[in-house]
């Protein structure tokens, strides 16, 4: 394993090295949060799919594909579609809006006054995202080191935060990249045809394994159309999502990088089905699916290679856990901490203490995520709970406000109130697993936020002109602040 170790250690000293490299350009807010709203359309399509494919996307991936077959890839499947309607329908209008989070958003769209309760609503679904992110590096650095699960999430928690602290968007934003390149050599070109060939090819597979491991809808209706509802809807509103949206340099970046980040993510998805198809067939009785991708990699890769396909798991875990991190940290600092002080973008201070101000909550929020990520067992549960208050809760706010003139700002905090309660009450009835919660949390939400708004007065029309002239990346009354930063430093 000495080669192996080699390569991951290497990995995570090039990953501190870019927290240091992203330290020394993120200098003003906007590189700090947003990489200075200028990447181009290679990395931000790397980025993207980066941060959306994670530990879940990776390990619980091939882990659908043992227990399901190609069925298995619609988890990731929904994810790809989600960043793909985002990309195609939405993300232009997002990124000519230059704002930093969801709730800056909200506030433009409804008049100011829907920012702090959609901003909890937001924070919470980040720091689970993020805890359980950093959960996940228990299992690839148990494989690695047969470390103790809390060393393990101090390790790489503490790597993750030390860069994303150091450098902002940008060292997460390098990083991404680097780990984009080693998720598609490790997975997709090294894994996924050793697999098939240790399977001995797909005639034989289809030979061992039953008709169903290759029905296309193999896994359940039902399941489908709810990672639908969760996944694909969710990849529209995240804050994650949202705020690599904001990190590119032009609206097309936006919509024509996206859309190759989520077609990237639909073969990701029928990739990593088919690396767990392969390894039921080559081992049967494993005790729990999501040990696959670790079995695979640790009994059939030759060395140095395995030491490639860990780090690019570990790659995909970081990714996500790091983008999660800086968005928690983005919410709690400028929609929660700054509106119980008193404070707006206009007088919030000049950009040293912004920046400074940003990388104190990185480092606060990652010292509770992983605090919180040792102390929890449940994985999947808290990340149901954080979906399903995403999606009961904000969905409907969100879409509304982007596709219906007369939504009010009444209808939206209520939405979000009843939404979230409703969420909350049905998790207690039902199960936090269950299906119900979502679908009838998200129904109450749409019939709230519809009802209300019809019943309450329009939203005034200075607000919707200024909300259609940022749409429109138009607005000569408040001109973007980072090119007034450019035309000053110039």
């Amino acid at each position: 394993m000495a080669v192996d170790y080699t390569v991951i250690v290497l990995y995570l000293a090039g990953m501190l090295a870019m927290g240091w490299w992203g330290m020394r350009r993120a200098k003003s807010k906007s590189e700090f949060l947003v990489a200075g709203r200028r990447l181009g359309p290679w990395m931000y399509s790397g980025t993207m799919a980066a941060i959306v494919l994670g530990g879940a996307s990776t390990i619980g991936g091939v882990g659908l594909g043992y227990k399901y077959g190609l069925s298995g890839a619609w988890m990731v499947f929904a994810i790809g579609l989600g960043l793909l309607a985002l990309s195609v329908f939405f993300s232009a209008r997002i990124a000519r809006l230059k704002v930093y989070t969801v709730s800056e958003m909200l506030d433009l769209r409804y008049g100011g006054r829907a920012g702090m309760i959609s901003g909890v609503v937001m924070w919470a679904y980040t720091l689970m995202l993020a805890v359980t992110s950093t959960i996940a590096y228990a299992t690839i650095f148990d494989v690695l080191f047969d470390l103790p699960r809390s060393v393990a999430i101090i390790l790489g928690g503490t790597i993750v935060v030390a860069y994303s602290t150091l450098g902002g968007m940008w060292s997460i934003t390098i990083t991404d990249m680097v780990q984009f390149v080693v998720k598609t050599v490790g997975v997709l070109l090294l894994l996924l045809p050793i697999a098939v060939v240790k399977a001995g090819g797909f005639a034989e597979m289809k030979a061992a394994l039953p008709t169903s491991y290759f029905e296309p809808l193999g896994i359940g209706g039902e399941t489908i159309f709810t990672y639908v509802l969760i996944y694909t809807f969710g990849m529209l509103i995240g804050q994650d999502i949202w705020q690599r949206v904001f990190t590119a340099r032009t609206d097309k970046v936006a919509k024509w990088g996206g859309t190759v980040a989520g077609t990237y993510c639909l073969v990701y998805a029928l990739a990593g089905a088919v690396i767990g198809t392969a390894a039921k067939v080559l081992y049967p009785k494993l005790p729990s699916a999501d040990d696959a991708f670790a079995t695979i990699v640790k009994d059939e890769l030759p060395m140095g290679v395995r030491g490639l396909v860990l780090a690019a798991a570990l790659a995909a875990v970081m990714s996500t856990s790091s983008g999660a991190l800086i968005a928690c940290a983005t919410v709690a600092n400028n929609d929660i901490w700054s509106r119980l002080r008193g404070l707006t973008a206009k007088n919030g201070g000049d950009d040293h203490d912004e920046v400074k101000g940003n990388r104190l909550f990185i480092l606060i929020m990652g010292v509770a995520v992983i605090l919180i990520a040792i102390a929890l067992n449940d994985v999947v549960q808290a990340l149901t709970v954080a979906y399903n208050l995403l999606v009961g809760g904000l969905l409907v706010p969100i879409l509304g406000g982007l596709l219906w003139r007369r939504g009010t700002v009444q209808g939206a905090l209520a939405a979000v109130t009843v939404g979230g309660l409703a969420v909350i009450g049905l998790m207690w009835t039902y199960g936090i697993l269950a299906n119900e919660p979502v679908y009838y949390g998200l129904l109450a939400s749409l019939a709230t936020y519809v009802i209300v708004s019809l019943a309450t007065r329009p939203t005034d029309a200075a607000v919707l002109a200024h909300w259609r002239a940022r749409l429109a990346g138009q607005d000569p009354q408040q001109p973007d602040p980072d090119t007034e930063k450019a035309a000053v430093t110039a």
